[in-house]
């Protein structure tokens, strides 16, 4: 049979369709408009998402045999504001992830609401990104269009709905609405009374492997696939990025080493850490995970290699770093501010400990130690709460390079494993359909017979003790810069 995974993106939309096996058929990417009214503004039209899947399903499927589809599913960006009205019609453009505008109701929600209490209702406290910033803002600022809401949705669930008719979404992208309680998979009647909405503005909540539904008729038509396509709810795209790695089961670890960067770990048990330093959300396979986000890691080195020493021979720049352990340059790698776990927008990408000896090279190994620093500061964090993490996986474009991930191994102290295939979240939501269509018994055991393992890095003792005395004087850096940050801000 044949699975179809669409990943929707902010800039297109991936798709990605696989024989049951989990060979790869053929992959297909639309692109559309993303739209920036104001300053700190980001907005997507929903119908440029709904035309371009549509148009990337039919291409995908061109000579395939369409009457073996069996199943659809997807990964999403998170955390956008969909609204329709009582027609099922688009009230506004949606509202994107990194939208800024809702300073005010995230300070409020933290502030006055307090963090406590939103971690005790959500297991998680407000960041600008998350949806129910959104619904405060747009309560005060469109009032008009806010009393027309019958729905709130995600933006991959609007796809799904599309598809099936279905008001739906699933537990990890519920997670970060700010609207969820975690730990219960259930929507929080707190954070409902806070944002004055009701619960049946709501979709219905699914774990990710569920169908939600069958395609519409004329929906199928349209497609020129099977009426009877199983649609599974899907996954938000971190959640389906770690199924497309293998990422599941109790303390498998991710690490994506992208323009930002993240350290994914999977656990059977709820756990929230006291400083909410990770986002605590529901995963894909049907239990939890732990989240650190940080906001600039390959584009640390790409600033560094590109603005700054004017090349793009990334490879010849490390070719002569051979002392690992032993540099005396600190960089933080806080270009963009930072999130997990400071949550520290005022915090700067800083050298420290330069002298008249300094190469470039030093400088190159600084930046790039910087940032698997910054990653075991998340990584310490899931080990906190009782976690055992033995190895990771590690995908993303920083992971091209043998340097690095040799880094990564030696200050986290873990096995790395590079995978076969990195389709990220399209292939995750692609196993997710083929779960939901009774293939595999389970996401995990989707992941054990389709995830592929070609290399894994271990750590050396010597050079691991080496890189944990240097940690150690990392982790100091910046606290004792944080008000100075602060100031300059």
């Amino acid at each position: 049979m044949l699975y179809i995974g669409i990943d929707l993106g902010t800039s297109a939309v991936k798709l990605l369709l696989m024989r049951t096996d989990g060979t790869i058929e053929n992959i297909v990417s639309k692109e559309y408009p993303l739209s920036f009214p104001h300053p700190g503004w980001s907005e997507q039209n929903p119908g440029d998402w709904w035309e371009a899947c549509v148009a990337g399903i039919r291409e995908l499927t061109e000579g395939a045999d369409k009457s073996q589809v069996a199943g659809i599913s997807f990964g999403g960006q998170m955390h956008g504001l969909v609204v329709l009205d009582d027609k099922d019609e688009v009230i506004r453009p949606a509202i994107l992830w990194n939208d800024g505008r809702t300073v005010e109701e995230t300070d409020y929600l933290n502030e006055t609401i307090g963090r406590q209490k939103l971690s005790e209702y959500t297991a998680n406290i407000a960041f600008a990104g998350f949806t129910a910033p959104k619904i405060l803002w747009m309560k005060k600022n469109e009032p008009e269009l806010f009393a027309r809401i019958a729905k709130i949705m995600l933006p991959k669930d609007y796809i799904a709905y599309k598809l099936t008719g279905v008001h739906c979404t699933d537990v990890s992208d519920a997670s970060g609405m700010l609207l969820m309680d975690v730990r219960n998979k259930c929507w929080s009647k707190e954070m409902i009374d806070i944002c004055g909405i009701q619960e049946s503005q709501l979709a219905k909540i699914y774990e990710s492997y569920e169908t939600v539904g069958t395609l519409r008729a004329d929906i199928a038509q349209q497609l020129g696939l099977p009426e009877n396509v199983k649609v599974a709810a899907g996954a938000g795209d971190n959640a389906a990025a770690a199924v497309g790695t293998g990422t599941v089961g109790d303390g498998s670890c991710n690490i994506s080493l992208g323009t930002s960067g993240t350290v994914f770990v999977a656990s059977e048990k709820f756990a929230v850490d006291d400083s909410n330093s990770l986002h605590a959300f529901a995963h894909a396979d049907g239990h939890y995970h732990l989240m650190g986000c940080m906001l600039s890691a390959a584009s640390c080195n790409k600033w560094w290699m590109e603005d700054i020493l004017g090349t793009q021979d990334f490879a010849a720049q490390q070719a002569d770093i051979a002392k690992l352990g032993e540099n005396h340059v600190y960089f933080l790698p806080y270009l963009m501010g930072e999130r997990s776990p400071h949550n520290d927008p005022k915090a700067r990408g800083t050298f420290v400990g330069m002298t008249m000896d300094t190469t470039r090279s030093d400088m190159t190994q600084a930046v790039l130690e910087g940032v698997a620093f910054a990653l075991r500061d998340s990584f310490e964090v899931a080990k906190s709460l009782g976690i055992g993490i033995e190895r990771t996986k590690i995908c993303g474009g920083g992971a091209k390079s043998p340097l690095w991930k040799k880094m990564i191994a030696n200050i986290l102290n873990i096995k790395v494993d590079t995978l076969a295939s990195e389709e990220g979240p399209a292939l995750g939501a692609a196993m997710l359909a083929a779960v939901a269509n009774g293939e595999y018994a389970s996401v995990e055991e989707a992941a054990e017979r389709i995830v592929k393992v070609t290399d894994t890095i271990e750590p050396d003792p010597e050079l691991a003790a080496l890189y944990d005395a240097r940690y150690q004087t990392f982790h100091k850096v910046y606290p004792q810069l944080k008000e100075v940050f602060g100031e300059m801000a």
